[in-house]
């Protein structure tokens, strides 16, 4: 940390923040301040049309996010939970089909396969990037196998070429997990466009985060756009005509209005991103480890991630210095519970559970400013420095 003043207001600062200031792991207040006066205009434009659930409000945001993720059609529902679930249902996936996913990664992208009633099976990934490894992806590849969920991890979008060419092999379903990747690309195309379907949340601390809960399905696939709207809706084809055993999983009308203010900002909001990671890898290079950034899929760093051997440790260091970190994700999915009778063997998920044991996330989010993520590195380097010089005496 520098020294100086507590008063002394240095470049790149909030008015008001101090070194000693705690620095939290996500901040939505800060997030928040300057969209206030549109967001307040987005609810009263709700409650002046007394329209709640679906309508112009949901209709237009589908629109305009399906255009910014260059998809033909976008349907909203409650959650990304939902949107996995509903996205598989309407391709109609279920009992007796298997789904390839990555052992690491949160546990909805599996509980989504569970929900549609399919098998999920697990994969490896990559020591380098934490997403799905192509290669482990086709060893699992049965008769049964009916999709493949590249999930978009940390911000960084998977190898869509390998991913693509698996399933050309096995003619499988791609559906992307984009749930950390609103805005990351793929040679230049966004997440969301790049399989059959995408599923997307917009839980508040996400890179498009709503004020509650909130999904998404993008698809290019028309017939699964018609039946993913149906089943969101409790079946319905119209007004009162329920032709599928549907589920009431809609997206609120409320948090459209919400989502659509924030919209016209994300990139701009993941461009700040970028700049904090930026200081994190200029200080942290060659001190922990780093997630490796492909040219092809510029980091969008929904989360920052780091790898180390003592997590525990360098976890109560940087609280003792104000630091506000979180695991991401541990245990792995193939050793939660839900999945006790779907484990692979350990040795074959070697990577996944690596990470699972290793990774540590440090703050990052738009309004983290560059003093700050310089602080955050510095204490990381000296707690890592003292750690090591600890272990050579």
């Amino acid at each position: 940390m520098t020294g100086g003043s507590a008063r002394e207001q240095r470049p790149g600062s909030r008015a008001g923040t101090t070194d000693a200031s705690p620095i939290p792991f996500v901040a939505l207040d800060r997030h928040h301040a300057p969209l206030m006066a549109e967001l307040r205009g987005a609810f009263d434009r709700v409650v002046g049309a007394s329209s709640f659930i679906l309508g112009e409000e949901v209709e237009r945001f589908e629109q305009e996010f399906a255009t910014y993720c260059g998809a033909p059609d976008c349907i909203g529902v409650a959650s990304g939970t939902a949107a996995l679930t509903l996205a598989l249902l309407a391709a109609g996936i279920g009992r007796g089909d298997e789904v390839i996913v990555p052992a690491h990664t949160f546990i909805a992208s599996a509980l989504g396969i569970l929900h549609a009633g399919a098998t999920p099976v697990f994969c490896d990934v990559e020591a380098a990037t934490g997403l799905i490894d192509p290669a482990s992806a086709a060893s699992v590849v049965t008769d049964r196998t009916a999709a493949v969920i590249p999930v978009h991890l940390y911000g960084q979008v998977c190898d869509m070429d390998a991913i693509g060419s698996l399933a050309d092999r096995h003619d499988l379903l791609i559906l992307e997990d984009a749930a950390q990747a609103h805005g990351a690309t793929w040679r230049g195309s966004r997440a969301g466009s790049l399989g059959a379907v995408a599923a997307f949340s917009f839980y508040p601390s996400k890179n498009l985060g709503a004020l509650g809960d909130g999904g998404a399905i993008c698809t290019r696939d028309p017939e699964l756009a018609a039946r993913a709207r149906q089943l969101r809706h409790l079946g319905q084809r119209g007004k009162g005509e329920h032709v599928l055993a549907g589920f009431n999983e809609r997206l609120d009308a409320l948090q459209a209005a919400l989502l659509r203010v924030k919209l016209p900002h994300l990139d701009g909001f993941n461009a700040r991103r970028r700049q904090a990671a930026s200081v994190y890898r200029g200080a942290l290079e060659g001190e922990v480890g780093l997630l490796h950034e492909r040219s092809e899929s510029p980091c969008i760093y929904h989360l920052f991630p780091i790898r180390v051997a003592d997590r525990r440790r360098l976890m109560d260091d940087l609280a003792a210095e104000g630091v506000a970190c979180q695991v991401h994700y541990s245990p792995a999915v193939h050793e939660q519970p839900p999945f006790a009778g779907r484990r692979r063997d350990s040795a074959d998920l070697e990577q996944a559970t690596r990470w699972a044991r290793e990774e540590l996330s440090l703050p990052i989010f738009p309004e983290l400013e560059l003093a700050e993520a310089q602080r955050v590195a510095a204490a990381c380097r000296a707690a890592v420095r003292a750690r090591s010089s600890s272990l050579t005496v």
